[in-house]
């Protein structure tokens, strides 16, 4: 199975074995499962630089590459056909990298892993948490 790993996901799987009182027991699963192909958007990584530039959060790029390395990620780009589909998304979110993942996740036909209970108002989208 191929998911979508949230940006949060990643924060909070870095740099340890899965935050077992944040991400719950069912996304901890897929995630440990060597099966699942675990599949995180290139602007994860942008958003991750971001807010590490801005003080919102703490994860150095070296700490970005090796939570990628150790969580055996797929990096994927952030394509062309992925910024089309966000005209027809609507504005249930305004954050920018949250509509990225969405449209991502919409285009390549994959489940999302994420807390992020907006996810779910738009049509189409699988969300696993």
């Amino acid at each position: 199975m191929r998911v979508l790993l949230d940006t949060q996901v990643i924060y909070l799987s870095a740099g340890a074995a899965l935050a077992e009182s944040e991400i719950p027991r069912k996304a901890r699963e897929w995630l440990a499962d060597p099966a699942t192909e675990r599949i995180v958007s290139a602007a994860s990584l942008m958003e991750i630089a971001i807010k590490n530039a801005g003080g919102r959060l703490v994860m150095s790029k070296e700490q970005l590459r090796r939570a990628a390395t150790d969580l055996c990620l797929t990096v994927i780009p952030f394509v062309p056909e992925h910024a089309y589909r966000l005209f027809s998304l609507p504005m249930h979110h305004r954050d920018p990298f949250d509509r990225m993942i969405i449209a991502t996740a919409l285009v390549e036909n994959l489940p999302i892993i994420g807390a992020d209970r907006m996810f779910k108002k738009y049509r189409g989208v699988k969300l696993i948490w």
